[in-house]
């Protein structure tokens, strides 16, 4: 049975996660935007090359650290998007919607420093 908690509850069990990243990392996440949706649009999954009924509980949208440069260039920040829709439906209690949205958030913020799927995959996170 899917568990539903306020949009409000939801980021805050975001916040959690990102706070749960240990610090030297969090402070290289430079120019990166975390926000939280509803539901991804069919764009979303066609990028994250799912179908519609797949289901997907975070998405990042950007170029890795390990693409990057040396001199800085004006970009625009980053975007990881967490699906709230998605990950109420796969849980059935708060508790595993707090660890599941924990494992989206490392997943996603391991895309950002240049972790690939297989990579991820292999470190238990797909």
């Amino acid at each position: 049975v899917p568990v539903n908690v306020s949009r409000e509850r939801f980021e805050r069990l975001v916040v959690e996660a990102l706070v749960s990243i240990p610090e030297p990392l969090r402070a290289r996440m430079e120019n990166v935007a975390v926000v939280v949706e509803e539901w991804p649009t069919p764009d979303h999954l066609a990028g994250a090359g799912l179908d519609e009924e797949d289901l997907l509980f975070g998405l990042y949208e950007g170029t890795p650290l390990t693409e990057r440069g040396v001199v800085a260039e004006a970009v625009l920040p980053d975007k990881i998007t967490i699906f709230q829709g998605p990950l109420e439906e796969a849980c059935a209690s708060e508790e595993e919607i707090r660890e599941e949205v924990r494992t989206t958030i490392v997943h996603e913020v391991a895309h950002h420093f240049g972790f690939d799927e297989e990579r991820l995959a292999e470190l238990g996170y797909d």
